[in-house]
Formats: structure tokens, C-alpha cells, sequence
């Protein structure tokens, strides 16, 4: 299991916080705070109604009234346009792609904030990583409105206690290597908004994900990834295409971080866990494509590397020993490609 820590100077300068004893934040324990009115330019429903995603599309004015056929074209039309709305951001989805590496790779983690839909969406990036990359748990993290019983219960309410998304937050002691990005599709909920905004005040850099441009999670954050993915074919509810678009860029900014940091190889994800039988006739196959050998070698190869599939690529791909493999990943923080080059210099 991979523990990331390969510090190198670096610095952010927080911003000041506006304060955790404001009136925004309840003091009370065991009551909801309100959210300080980072939303406000006029009243809360005129602003709720003016955003894009709230719109109604018109071409499912008459969705009640459409066949079976008729309505998951509709919904299909409207999901092919998912990818050009995520393409528009893809500037953005590179840096926080960068800004994530760095951060793991100096002994930081990757936070996810959200409430409802975007909560499980962030739930479900952080629980995949470890399996595919063979990551600590601690390394992509995930903090919902409402807790882990969010994850299967409807707990809406909880998505404006500002006052236990800093407990929260504060729980996780977020610093300068730390990286929290907050998931919205409206860009205006208050949990996710006051854990962004109380991280970055600690240090940590913060990116907002949302499907509305200049809301209120975008100011709070250092920079944001805005999906303009527009109106749903059913109003306002964001697990449609806003859903899709977020999906699709958690799986960009996890997959490319940990590409960044070298838990793939060319295309191999070459850290993969070993943990059951399926696993390892998968970790066996990757051995064989990355080192273009037998199917015999790599299963040899794997079981004397202790079933660590990098260390077992490394052996075989730079004709070394196990420890002089494990030692070369431990110099470049598995790095593999970087550890094959080191460990082929050493020999």
C-alpha cells in the first residue's frame, strides 16, 4: 500500500477566514448553522431560478406524454452533449489535474465535499482509487452532508449545516498539501461552500466543481471547473446530465493524478491490489504486457515480488532483484517507469 510523501518546499498563501465564530455558523452544538449569503443578488428563489440548470428544456415540455421509445431518445440526445461540455473545461480539469499530484506527492490528500448526488459522486472517485491504484485510504477522501448514511438515505436538510461542515473539515485538519474540491452542481450549497471555504482559509488548495459559472462555490475556491452542461429533461434534477459531466471529470482528475505520479504504465495500471484470484490473474496479465514476457514469467515474477505487481514489472523490466526493485520504488515514490530507468542504472 502506497503512503505519499515526497515533500519539496511549497507554499500557499491562505486567504484569510472570514471567521468560524460568524453569524453564518451556529454555535450551537448539535444545530444547523445557516449558510453565510454568499448566494444572495436578490431572493433566494429568483436566484435558484435563474440558473441554467434550472431552466426547462423544451424539447421535454411534453415528457409526460412521450412513449417509452420517445423519452429515452430524448435523454439520450441530451447525454451525447455531456462530453463537449466537459471538453469546454478541459483547461481546468488539467491543472486541478497537476495541482492534486503535486499535492499527493508532497504526503497531501484529495478531499471531496458535496451534498446529495454531488457527495456520492465524490463517495464514489475516493472508494475506487484504492483498488485501482493500491492507494491508502487516507490518500482520496471523501466528507458528505449528512455523513456516510447519506450515501443510501435522502438527508437533504443536512446540506445547509454550515456549522458541521467546519466540524467536519476541521476533524480532517487540512494544510498546504491538501487538496479539497467541492462538488455543486448549482455552485450554491451552503455545506459545501463553508468546508471549502474553511480548508483554504488552513492552506489547502481548493477547486470548485459545478455546472454554473460565478456562483458562490467558484468565489470561495481558488479556481473552478465549470461544465455548462445546461438544462436537465428533468427539471432541476442534477443526477442527469450535470451528474454525467461530474462523473466523468472525477474520473479525469483522479486518473490523471495518479498517471502523473506513475501508478500507470503506459496504459497498465500497474498498482492494482492483488487481493483476490481475479486480481491476480489481472496483475499476471498486466506483468506480461508491460515486460513483453510469458505468462509463466510474469505469474513467477509476481509471486516472488510478494504479489506486488510494480515491484514485480520493475524486476522483470530492468532485470533486478526483488529488493533491488522495492528499493528503486522507494526512491521515486512509485514511480514505475522512473524506478525501471533508476533501477537499470544501478545494476
Amino acid at each position: 500500500m502506497l503512503f505519499l510523501n515526497c515533500s519539496m518546499n511549497a507554499s500557499v498563501r491562505p486567504p484569510a477566514f472570514r471567521g468560524e465564530d460568524q453569524s453564518h455558523i451556529s454555535q450551537q452544538p448539535g444545530r444547523s448553522g445557516k449558510a453565510r449569503d454568499l448566494t444572495r443578488t436578490g431572493s433566494t428563489k429568483s436566484d435558484l431560478r435563474q440558473l441554467p440548470t434550472e431552466q426547462i428544456l423544451s424539447t421535454a415540455a411534453n415528457l409526460d406524454q412521450m412513449s417509452s421509445l420517445e423519452i429515452v431518445r430524448l435523454i439520450n440526445d441530451e447525454d451525447a452533449t455531456v462530453a463537449a461540455a466537459v471538453r469546454r473545461a478541459l483547461p481546468q480539469v488539467a491543472r486541478a489535474i497537476d495541482v492534486v499530484a503535486d499535492g499527493l506527492r508532497h504526503g497531501g490528500r484529495l478531499i471531496y465535499v458535496g451534498a446529495g448526488t454531488s457527495g456520492r459522486l465524490g463517495a464514489l472517485d475516493a472508494s475506487e482509487i484504492p483498488p485501482t491504484f493500491n492507494t491508502s485510504p487516507r490518500t482520496v477522501q471523501y466528507m458528505m452532508a449528512g455523513g456516510a448514511r447519506a450515501l443510501g438515505a435522502s438527508t437533504e436538510a443536512s446540506e445547509d449545516d454550515t456549522a458541521m461542515a467546519v466540524q467536519e473539515m476541521k476533524k480532517r485538519k487540512p494544510g498546504r498539501h491538501d487538496v479539497v474540491l467541492g462538488i455543486a452542481t448549482s455552485g450554491r450549497t451552503p455545506f459545501t461552500i463553508a468546508a471549502v471555504e474553511y480548508a483554504r482559509s488552513r492552506g489547502a488548495r481548493t477547486i470548485a466543481l459545478t455546472c454554473n459559472r460565478n456562483s458562490p462555490l467558484e468565489r470561495a475556491s481558488e479556481f473552478a471547473i465549470v461544465t455548462e452542461v445546461g438544462p436537465e429533461v428533468l427539471a432541476g434534477s442534477s443526477r442527469m446530465k450535470a451528474g454525467t459531466a461530474h462523473k466523468m471529470v472525477l474520473n479525469m482528475i483522479s486518473t490523471g493524478a495518479m498517471t502523473r505520479l506513475g501508478y500507470v504504465y503506459g496504459t497498465l495500471m500497474v498498482n492494482v491490489w492483488t487481493k483476490n484470484e481475479k486480481l491476480v490473474q489481472r496483475a499476471i496479465r498486466i506483468v506480461e504486457q508491460a515486460t513483453a514476457t510469458d505468462h509463466q514469467t510474469a505469474a513467477r515474477a509476481l509471486r516472488d515480488s510478494g504479489n506486488r505487481t510494480p515491484v514485480a514489472v520493475v524486476m522483470l523490466a530492468a532485470g533486478v532483484s526483488r529488493s533491488k526493485a522495492a528499493g528503486a520504488l522507494k526512491k521515486t515514490c512509485g514511480h514505475v517507469r522512473q524506478a525501471i530507468t533508476m533501477a537499470k542504472s544501478d545494476k
